[in-house]
């Protein structure tokens, strides 16, 4: 209960929302409350915390949202951004905003259900109107082993037996999420990722390889020394027919500042089906 209060005195104290009569015909969208434990480095608890999320599923796009990305910065420009500051010697600070989402303004008219445990005894029959963003509605972001790999490539697999594909997709996506440190497994990651249809136990051993591969590997990473140049040296690759279900190559590239920060890379199934390793070379060199 303290965290769930901690939690509305930031909505009071930001003015996040108002308590209004019920509007007719209009979309009442419902809260829920998460709970969450924040932990450290070394996997302590830290702080038990609270969420009020809105159930944004419940949204009609053109009558409560319009638009719905999120504006961030690409990984390249971050990791670009890091390698001058090693190379100019620049001191770096990292920063983050409580309730981030709590100081973007609404645009559109956003009504809520009273949170249970918390309807005002005089006036129960009223709603919140947002007046900021709040997390779980659609607009919310926008307001504010030795190979990670088997040598033998991965195919369809359509005589295996089918795994759920939930938690397939989730393991992928964890994956995804770490390749914006770990180059060394976007190419089996995005290999997994072509199967996230019809997902097998042979597609589910695969991914679970490039976690064991990471179990190993913890202690790799990024590194981006001081003492050296700030020239860009690209590498290109690809392979030829690779992918076993339609033939196509698969192009891969790195690019480096000063010879050994690396700041890009990337690894891309082709568009068109190449006739030799030379046109694939092309191909890949052209992306």
């Amino acid at each position: 209960m303290p965290r769930r209060i901690e939690e509305l005195h930031q909505f009071d104290r930001l003015d996040v929302w108002e308590l209004v009569d019920r509007p007719l015909c209009t979309n009442i969208i419902n809260l829920k409350w998460l709970w969450k434990n924040k932990r450290d480095e070394e996997n302590t608890v830290i702080r038990n915390k609270s969420c009020l999320v809105a159930k944004g599923y419940a949204q009609k796009e053109g009558v409560d949202f319009e638009e719905s990305f999120a504006p961030v910065a690409r990984l390249e420009a971050v990791r670009l951004f890091i390698a001058y500051d090693a190379h100019k010697s620049f001191t770096v600070y990292q920063m983050d905003v409580k309730t981030a989402f709590l100081y973007g303004p609404m645009k559109e008219e956003v009504y809520f259900n009273q949170p249970d445990g918390f309807v005002d005894p005089y006036h129960p029959d009223k709603v919140y109107r947002l007046k900021k963003a709040l997390y779980g509605l659609k607009q919310a972001p926008r307001a504010c082993i030795g190979t990670p790999m088997a040598t033998k490539h991965l195919d369809a697999d359509l005589s295996r037996t089918p795994v759920d594909q939930t938690k397939y997709r989730s393991k992928v996506g964890a994956l995804m999420y770490l390749t914006a440190s770990r180059q060394d497994i976007i190419h089996a990651t995005c290999y997994c990722a072509r199967y996230q249809a019809q997902p097998t136990e042979k597609h589910l051993t695969a991914v679970k390889r490039i976690f064991w591969y990471l179990k190993d590997t913890i202690h790799m990473g990024l590194s981006y020394p001081k003492a050296t140049g700030f020239e860009l040296t690209a590498f290109s690759d690809s392979d030829h027919a690779g992918c076993l279900d339609s033939r196509k190559s698969t192009s891969g590239g790195i690019q480096f500042l000063g010879g050994d920060k690396l700041v890009s890379w990337s690894s891309k199934k082709q568009d068109c089906t190449t006739m030799s390793f030379a046109e694939a070379e092309y191909v890949s060199l052209s992306a």
